[in-house]
């Protein structure tokens, strides 16, 4: 390859938001919105962390498909009206799916070393 860098890469966050994409096996999630069932096969969670605060969940948008095939995307909101704490009602299959969102983007359990020359 021929490439070269310098630098030390620094990172801001200039915006306190993140965004975690995951791919769900399909049928290991059900939606149901308006008697109609949903099997999501992507959640994309969003994060923030305004003014410094503990991070938390803000919503999570599913894509799946209708049952005539076509793209549907149902999203929750997961913070309260007042936007201090979680919203009440919101199933707990979700709060899972959010649980692994934060464990991809690292918070738990997930480490990396470069690899080695």
């Amino acid at each position: 390859m021929d490439l070269s860098a310098t630098g030390d890469p620094f990172v801001t966050q200039a915006d306190p938001q993140v965004h975690v994409g995951l791919d769900l096996q399909q049928g290991t999630v059900v939606l149901r919105q308006g008697g109609t069932d949903y099997a999501p096969h992507h959640a994309l969670v969003e994060f923030a962390s305004p003014e410094g605060r503990p991070w938390t969940a803000q919503e999570a948008r599913f894509s799946a498909q209708g049952p005539d095939g076509e793209p549907v995307s149902l999203t929750v909101d997961l913070l309260n009206d007042a936007c201090d704490g979680p919203r009440a009602g919101v199933p707990g299959v979700i709060w899972k799916v959010v649980a692994l969102a934060a464990t991809s983007a690292g918070d738990v359990g997930i480490t990396y070393e470069p690899p080695t020359s």
